[in-house]
C-alpha cells in the first residue's frame, strides 16, 4: 500500500501549466461551471451524451507540480498549445466516446512519463472515469477503447481502483463501470471487469436508482439485482457462479431488499413482465439453494419486515404473488423449494397441499392480515380468491367464525331490545333520576347498566380496529364503514351518559341518536349471508358515492336559495284581515294565539323549500309579500335545479351504480366477511385460537429429509392437467390422514370429506364435459401407503 493511502490521502502528479490552471479558475469564477461547482451536483439527465459535457471543477488535492523547478532553473514554461502527446480529461473523454483507439495513441507513455494514473481525480468528473464513458458509448456491444484502457490501467498498477471507481454525487451515486456494463447488456465486458477485480457487491444508491417523483429505475442497487430486473439470465448465472467473486443473493440494499425483493418491485402484472419475473425468481431461488443449501432466501425480511411473498401481497403484484403461492417443482433436488405439493391425483381431480408458512393469520404480520387490513392494496380482491387463501377463509368460517358470528348477532339483537325498552320507558324530569325500590326500577337500572357496558365495548373496540386498520376515506367503500359507525354509536352514548350524570335534559337528544344508529348498525350482520351481504354492499356504495355527492350539491342549492328568499321578502305590517281565505298573521294583541313563523326565518324558509324538492310545497304562501315576481323566478329556478335535475340525476346514477357493482359486489362482500373472520379470530383466547387453527402437519418427501410443514389441503378439478406426470406423495386418493384436517373430528364428517374429495369433484368436472352418468360410483380405496 502507498504510504499516502495509509494517512487517508493520495499524492498525484500535475503537469498542467500555470496558464491552464488560471484558465480553469477563470472559467469557474465566470460561472461556466457554476451550475456544477457551486451546487456540487452532477448533471441529472441524461446519464451521458455525445455532446461536450460540463466537467467537474478540479477538487482540492495534494499534488506535486512537475514544472515546479523550471522557474528555479531559469527555464520558461511552455505556455503554447500542448503537443499531441498531452492528455487531459476532455481529450480522453472525447476519444473514448468516439470509440477510436487511434486517438489514444501515446496515452500509456504520457501517463507513465508524468507519473499519472487513469484513476487520478484529474481524470474523473463527479467520479465518472474514462472507462465508464467508454461503456456508455458501445456500438453493437463493442468499444475497443475499453480493452485498451483496462490494459493501460493494469500496467500502471491501479486496475482495481480504476474498475471500481464510482459516481460521487447524488443523482448517480455509487454507480460503477460494472453497473453500466450490465445495463448495456454486455456479458463480455462484465466478464472482463469481474476478472480484473470489479466489486460485484457495489451499490448504486443515487437518487436515480431510488423511487421518487420523476424518471428513475429502482433495481435493488446491486449488480445482481440489476441483471435480474433487466431479464439477463446468462448475466445472473455468471455473477452468481463465476470463479473470481460470486454475487451473494442474500445481500440487501439500503432498504433491506434482496434480489428477490427487487424483482417484486419491478413486477407490473402484465403478461410478458410476469413471465420473465417468475422465471428469474425461480432461477435465482434454485441457484442459491444449490450453492448454499442452508440459506432460505425467501425468508429474508427487508427493513419493513416483509419477505418477497409479503411484499408482493403488500404491493398488489398478483401475477408474482399467485406464482409464489402455487410454485411446485418436480425435481427431487428442488422439490423442497415448492410451496405446493401434489398429494394424490385421480383423473382430473388433484389434491394439493399448500404450505401455510407466512400465510395463516396464526403468524404475526401474515399475508392474510396484510391483504385484509391493507386498505390501499390494489388487486386484493383477486389475491384473496387465490388458492389456498380462498379455501382457507371458507374453512375458518365453517370451523368457528360462522357460529361465533351468529352468536354475536343474537347478543346484539338482545342489546337492541334492552336499549329500546330503556329509551322508551324513560323517566321525566331532571336527571339523574332517583332509584325507587321497585322491581321495574331495578330492571330499568339493570338495562341502563347493560346498555352502558355494551356501548363502552363498542367504543374501545372501535379505537382498536381503527388503530389496526387505519381506514381512509377512499377505502371506506371497499372495507365498509361499520367499524366507524359502531365507534360513533359508543361516542354518542357516552356523551348522553355524561350529560345525564351532569343533570342536563339534553342527554335525551344524544340518546335517541345513539338508538337510531344502533338499529342501523344491525345491517352489519348481513355479512353472514351472501345475498343480504351483497345487498348491504350496494347500499354502502350508493350512500358513499351517489348520495353523498347529491347531498353536497343539493345543500349548496338549498341554502343558497333560502338565503336569497329571506333577503328578498319583506313582510307587510300585521293586520287582522284574512287574505284569499288564508290567515297569515293572527292578532298580536291576543295573548292566547302565537304568530305563525314567517319567511324572514331562514330555518322555516329552508324547510319550506325542502318540501318543494319532494313535491310537497305550497305556492300560496307569497300573497302577503312584496316582489312576488322576483320570488317566483327564484322558486321556479330552484324547482328546476333540484326537483327536476338533481333528483333525476340521482336516480340515473344509482341505476348505473347497481349495474356496475353487480360484478364486484360479491368480491367486496367476501373481503368484508374475511375482515370479520380475522377480527373474531383475534378476539379468541389463545387456547381456542390454537384449537381452531387450520391445516395439517405433514411430512413431505423432499431433499431436506425430515421436512415437516403445516399445510392446507385443497381438492380441485383441473381438466387441463389430464394425464400429466406429477410428483405425488400418495398413490391412492382419499388419504388416511384426512382425519388430521381441521373439522374432521367426527366419523360422519370424515365420510363426507372423503366423498367430496374425489367423487363430488369428479362428478362436477364430468358435468362440464357432458360425460357424467347418473350412476352410483364405487368408492375408491383409502388405504394408506
Amino acid at each position: 500500500m502507498d504510504k499516502s493511502e495509509m494517512f487517508g490521502f493520495s499524492l498525484e502528479a500535475d503537469d498542467r501549466t500555470e496558464e491552464e490552471k488560471a484558465r480553469k479558475k477563470a472559467a469557474k469564477k465566470n460561472g461556466l461551471t457554476s451550475d456544477l461547482g457551486s451546487s456540487q451536483e452532477a448533471p441529472m439527465a441524461p446519464m451521458d451524451t455525445d455532446y461536450q459535457e460540463e466537467m467537474e471543477a478540479t477538487k482540492p488535492q495534494i499534488r506535486f507540480n512537475l514544472n515546479f523547478d523550471k522557474g528555479i532553473r531559469g527555464k520558461e514554461q511552455d505556455n503554447r498549445k500542448r503537443d499531441s502527446k498531452t492528455f487531459d480529461i476532455e481529450r480522453l473523454f472525447e476519444a473514448v466516446a468516439s470509440r477510436d483507439v487511434r486517438k489514444l495513441d501515446g496515452l500509456y507513455q504520457y501517463l507513465y512519463q508524468n507519473m499519472k494514473k487513469l484513476s487520478d481525480s484529474l481524470y474523473q468528473s463527479y467520479g465518472k472515469t474514462a472507462l465508464m464513458k467508454a461503456l456508455l458509448h458501445l456500438k453493437d456491444g463493442k468499444n475497443e477503447t475499453v480493452e485498451l484502457l483496462i490494459d493501460i490501467s493494469e500496467k500502471l498498477g491501479d486496475i482495481k481502483e480504476f474498475v471500481n471507481a464510482a459516481y460521487t454525487k447524488s443523482y448517480y451515486k455509487g454507480q460503477t463501470a460494472l453497473h453500466i456494463a450490465i445495463e448495456r447488456r454486455s456479458i463480455s465486458y462484465v466478464k472482463l471487469l469481474v476478472s480484473k477485480g470489479a466489486d460485484v457487491h457495489a451499490k448504486a444508491c443515487g437518487k436515480f436508482f431510488q423511487p421518487h417523483d420523476g424518471p428513475y429505475f429502482y433495481f435493488g442497487e446491486l449488480p445482481l439485482s440489476l441483471a435480474a430486473c433487466t431479464n439477463q439470465a446468462e448475466m445472473v448465472d455468471f455473477l452468481m457462479e463465476n470463479e473470481y467473486q460470486r454475487a451473494d443473493a442474500k445481500l440487501a440494499d439500503s432498504q433491506g431488499n434482496t434480489v428477490l425483493h427487487a424483482l417484486v418491485v419491478v413486477a407490473d402484472n402484465s403478461k410478458d413482465n410476469t413471465e420473465f419475473i417468475t422465471s428469474m425468481y425461480d432461477r435465482i431461488l434454485k441457484t442459491t439453494a444449490r450453492l448454499y443449501p442452508n440459506i432460505k432466501l425467501e425468508d429474508i425480511e427487508n427493513c419493513k419486515g416483509l419477505t418477497p411473498l409479503k411484499m408482493a401481497a403488500k404491493t398488489g403484484k398478483i401475477g408474482l404473488f399467485s406464482h409464489i403461492l402455487r410454485r411446485e417443482f418436480q425435481e427431487s433436488h428442488t422439490k423442497h423449494l415448492s410451496r405446493k405439493f401434489t398429494e394424490w391425483v385421480y383423473g382430473p381431480v388433484h389434491c394439493s397441499l399448500y404450505d401455510l408458512a407466512s400465510l395463516d393469520s396464526s403468524e404475526n404480520n401474515s399475508v392474510l392480515e396484510i391483504l385484509i387490513y391493507g386498505c390501499d392494496i390494489p388487486n386484493r380482491h383477486e389475491m384473496l380468491q387465490t388458492e389456498p387463501l380462498n379455501r382457507l377463509l371458507d374453512e375458518k368460517w365453517k370451523r368457528f367464525a360462522g357460529r361465533l358470528f351468529f352468536f354475536n348477532f343474537l347478543v346484539y339483537l338482545l342489546y337492541l331490545i334492552i336499549f329500546t325498552l330503556v329509551a322508551y320507558n324513560k323517566k321525566t324530569g331532571k336527571p339523574p333520576f332517583p332509584i325507587e325500590h321497585t322491581t321495574m326500577d331495578y330492571l330499568y337500572v339493570l338495562g341502563q347498566l347493560l346498555t352502558a357496558l355494551a356501548n363502552c365495548y363498542f367504543f374501545v373496540i372501535g379505537i382498536i380496529d381503527m388503530k389496526r386498520k387505519r381506514p381512509k376515506l377512499q377505502t371506506l367503500l371497499i372495507d365498509g364503514y361499520y367499524e366507524i359507525l359502531f365507534f360513533l354509536q359508543g361516542v354518542l352514548f357516552m356523551m348522553a351518559a355524561g350529560l345525564y350524570l351532569w343533570g342536563k335534559e339534553e342527554y335525551l337528544g344524544f340518546l335517541v341518536l345513539c338508538l337510531a344508529l344502533s338499529w342501523v348498525n344491525l345491517l352489519y350482520f348481513s355479512r353472514g349471508d351472501k345475498h343480504m351481504g351483497i345487498y348491504s354492499v350496494m347500499i354502502q356504495k350508493m350512500i358513499l358515492s351517489d348520495i353523498l355527492r347529491f347531498l353536497f350539491v343539493y345543500i349548496v342549492f338549498l341554502f343558497g336559495f333560502s338565503a336569497a328568499v329571506v333577503s328578498l321578502l319583506i313582510e307587510r305590517p300585521a293586520n287582522n284581515t284574512v287574505s284569499s281565505g288564508k290567515t297569515r298573521l293572527y292578532v298580536p294583541s291576543d295573548p292566547e294565539k302565537c304568530v305563525e313563523p314567517g319567511f324572514r326565518n331562514i330555518s322555516y324558509t329552508t324547510l319550506q323549500l325542502f318540501k318543494f324538492t319532494i313535491g310537497m310545497g305550497d305556492m300560496e304562501f307569497t300573497q302577503d309579500y312584496q316582489y312576488q315576481e322576483v320570488f317566483y323566478v327564484l322558486l321556479i329556478g330552484y324547482i328546476i335545479l333540484t326537483y327536476i335535475l338533481l333528483l333525476n340525476m340521482l336516480i340515473a346514477l344509482m341505476n348505473r351504480t347497481v349495474e356496475q357493482i353487480t360484478l364486484e359486489s360479491a368480491s367486496i362482500w367476501k373481503l368484508q366477511r374475511a375482515n370479520t373472520i380475522l377480527d373474531m379470530e383475534k378476539r379468541l383466547p389463545c387456547c381456542l385460537r390454537k384449537r381452531f387453527r387450520c391445516g395439517v402437519e405433514k411430512k413431505l418427501g423432499t431433499a431436506l429429509g425430515d421436512d415437516r410443514r403445516r399445510c392446507f389441503r385443497v381438492e380441485e378439478v383441473n381438466w387441463n392437467k389430464w394425464n400429466i406426470n406429477l410428483g405425488k406423495i400418495n398413490e391412492d386418493p382419499g388419504c388416511w390422514d384426512h382425519v388430521q384436517q381441521p373439522g374432521s373430528d367426527t366419523p360422519s364428517h370424515r365420510q363426507t370429506n372423503r366423498g367430496r374429495s374425489w367423487r363430488g369433484l369428479f362428478m362436477e368436472g364430468s358435468r362440464r364435459l357432458g360425460t357424467y352418468q347418473s350412476t352410483e360410483m364405487s368408492p375408491l380405496s383409502t388405504t394408506p401407503v
